[in-house]
C-alpha cells in the first residue's frame, strides 16, 4: 500500500493512470499528453509499474501500458473502512433524528 500511495502522490502519475485505465497505450502515446520529456514519462511509468499499478506488455519494439486496478485494492479497502464508518455514523444520526421527530409529532 505504501508504494501505491507514494506512486499516486505525484499528479502526473495519477494522470497516467487515468489515461491507461480503460486500455493500453504506448509510452509515446502517453508522453504525447504531457509537456515533459519521454524519459521523464518513462521514469513515472517505472514507478507505477514497480508499485503494481500498471502492467507492461511488449508488442514488437513498443511497450504498452495498462492500469492494474488490483494494484490499488489494498488502498481501496483501507479507505473504504473510513467511508463505511462515516456512512454508518450518518445512518445512525439520521435514524436518531427521525425517531426524535416522530416522538414530537405524536
Amino acid at each position: 500500500m505504501e508504494a501505491a500511495l507514494k506512486a499516486i502522490a505525484e499528479p502526473r502519475r495519477r494522470r497516467i493512470l487515468t489515461l491507461v485505465r480503460d486500455g493500453e497505450l504506448s509510452a509515446g502515446e502517453i508522453a504525447a499528453h504531457f509537456d515533459v520529456t519521454r524519459p521523464a514519462i518513462s521514469q513515472h511509468l517505472t514507478v507505477l509499474k514497480e508499485a503494481g499499478l500498471v502492467s507492461e506488455r511488449r508488442n514488437g519494439t513498443r511497450r504498452l501500458y495498462q492500469a492494474r486496478p488490483e494494484g490499488l485494492a489494498e488502498l481501496k479497502t483501507f479507505l473504504d473502512g473510513f467511508w463505511d464508518e462515516r456512512l454508518e455514523a450518518l445512518r445512525r444520526e439520521a435514524e436518531r433524528k427521525e425517531r426524535n421527530k416522530r416522538g414530537r409529532n405524536n
